[in-house]
């Protein structure tokens, strides 16, 4: 039997090639469409903030009543000098209260340190008041050696870098002299001196030959074998009136560029 095929013209061949192309492609379209969507990539966890250059107040009342009269007496007016820290900046009040009144009283100094304190409460109180309204001449800051058994020197460095922005923007005409942490611990390999003195070294680098001076008198409160006397630091952290005269008098060249030299009758 003889097989009769039907003929197709070339046309008939390309319409038939083309709707075989548009059903094959409907098909693979689909098959994609229905296939499950990959999970979009998680986004990136934020950056942890570095708790030393965060300001942060503190909630003890007595800590807050302290702020306060800080805010109280700086809105009196008549404030040449500061003194910024924690409780070896606030033992002038105690320990060091006769050198105190015999050597910076007459430049109308005024004592902005609070026991306890770390870099972060001391930005925020130079945020809330402590400064407001001033143009002293000098602010003298030493601030670290408590941050120094939970944050990194590197840490503790940008926590002091933070506070000496803050002082060149809010007192424009006020000259910087940040003083290295000062020893701690009875010797040398004392884990929290270790910390400071590693600070310290990057603090260095915050002088700028201009505003801003850098000044290490730690080796002055040492023995010549690196240790440390209870007769200078009682509980080898905090100062006595011996160790609060050693502090002024080393600053003391200073505040003279700064202030011209004491009255006779207030040297010691």
């Amino acid at each position: 039997m003889k097989r009769i095929f039907p003929q197709f013209s070339g046309a008939s061949l390309k319409t038939a090639s083309l709707a075989t192309a548009l059903v094959l492609s409907s098909l693979v379209s689909q098959g994609f469409a229905q296939a499950p969507a990959a999970p979009a990539a998680a986004p990136a966890a934020a950056p942890k903030a570095n708790p030393t250059t965060t300001p942060a107040p503190r909630n003890d009342q007595w800590w807050q009543n302290r702020h306060a009269s800080m805010n109280k007496r700086v809105a009196e007016g008549k404030v040449d000098l500061l003194f910024i820290g924690d409780s070896i900046t606030q033992g002038w009040e105690g320990a060091g209260r006769k050198v105190w009144e015999q050597r910076f009283a007459p430049r109308n100094a005024v004592n902005l340190g609070i026991g306890g304190d770390r870099t972060q409460h001391v930005l925020w109180r130079l945020e809330n008041g402590n400064i407001a309204g001033i143009e002293p001449k000098l602010a003298v800051l030493m601030i670290g050696t408590n941050n120094s058994g939970s944050d990194s020197s590197e840490a503790i460095a940008e926590g002091v870098k933070a506070i000496v922005e803050k002082l060149k923007t809010s007192l424009p005409k006020t000259k910087i002299l940040i003083l290295a942490i000062f020893p701690r611990g009875a010797t040398p390999d004392t884990p929290g001196r270790k910390v400071n003195e590693g600070a310290n070294a990057i603090i260095a680098k915050l002088a700028d030959g201009d505003r801003v001076e850098f000044l290490d008198i730690g080796p002055k409160f040492l023995e010549a074998d690196g240790t440390l006397s209870k007769e200078i630091m009682p509980d080898l952290l905090h100062l006595n009136e011996k160790s609060y005269g050693i502090w002024a008098d080393a600053i003391e060249p200073q505040l003279t560029k700064v202030y011209g030299p004491l009255p006779e009758a207030a040297k010691p």
